[in-house]
């Protein structure tokens, strides 16, 4: 009998970065992290792919989940030999380091996470394409066409997104991150999973959707957010009903988030990516 696991066909990407909201709720960044290590933990017990569009810096949340994968492999299908972890590097990412780091880090991390190099049309850069290129300092029109293209690539790989935190300024992009990936996944119909309990960008798209009122009175500008207006809880396509988001959508508890999360892709049931 061949062993299956139930997400086992599914790649599903988790997009998260500090929330400006975590003082006020009284929560730390440590509680992000947690939250995010306990979905990815899930997941991969269940034998999905994570697929996460981030940078390498030294204690950022792609290396979380390269340490997370390393001590719980994904429990895939039987002769399923795929990396838990896809790793996508926009080109202004990549490009600013040496590829004898990148090869370091891809040998590092074999068997368990792939980093996936793009181009600024958002192609697949291989590691021997990339010795033709000198590192560089990405000018901000390559930023902006980088992340787009990278993000755009991402959702063309995944069964489904979840949402939590973001920051709603400083980024290098044309709009915040976590609301282009948001974006991309409600334009293109994919389940779409918000967890807007640690505030931040996340929260702002739960709430200019209808899903949950506003904290304050005060609306929160950020590029492209009254892209959002255009949709409303039904076009989340995740499997659950307008209260079980909206508890999504209020929760700080991480368990609650994850068991419904959990819930919405098992009504959704299998899907091939």
């Amino acid at each position: 009998m061949t062993y299956r696991e139930a997400l086992a066909q599914h790649a599903v990407a988790i997009s998260t970065s500090d929330s400006p909201d975590m003082p006020a709720l009284g929560l730390s960044d440590q509680h992000l992290s947690d939250a995010m290590t306990e979905i990815a933990r899930h997941l991969l017990a269940l034998g999905a792919r994570i697929v996460y569009g981030g940078d390498l810096r030294a204690n950022g949340f792609t290396e979380l989940l390269f340490e997370l994968v390393a001590r719980h492999r994904r429990d895939a299908d039987d002769g399923d030999e795929r990396a838990g972890i896809l790793n996508y590097l926009a080109w202004p990412v990549h490009i600013q380091k040496p590829v004898q780091e990148l090869e370091r880090i891809q040998s590092d991390l074999n068997g368990v996470a792939k980093l996936v190099l793009l181009d600024l049309q958002g192609r697949v850069v291989t590691m021997g394409e990339r010795r033709n290129f000198p590192e560089q300092n990405p000018t901000g029109e390559e930023w902006q066409q980088g992340l787009t293209a990278m993000r755009e690539a991402a959702a063309r790989t995944t069964h489904g997104r979840i949402v939590l935190g973001g920051r709603v300024d400083r980024y290098s992009g044309l709009m915040p991150g976590i609301a282009e990936e948001a974006l991309l996944a409600l334009q293109g119909k994919q389940p779409l999973f918000v967890i807007g309990g640690f505030g931040g960008c996340a929260r702002d798209i739960a709430e200019t959707l209808g899903i949950v009122a506003p904290w304050t009175n005060a609306h929160r500008g950020w590029a492209e957010r009254q892209a959002f207006e255009a949709f409303s809880w039904r076009d989340l396509n995740n499997g659950l009903t307008e209260q079980e988001n909206a508890i999504v959508a209020r929760t700080p508890h991480v368990d609650q988030a994850v068991a419904l999360i959990l819930r919405g892709l098992f009504r959704l049931g299998p899907r091939a990516v």
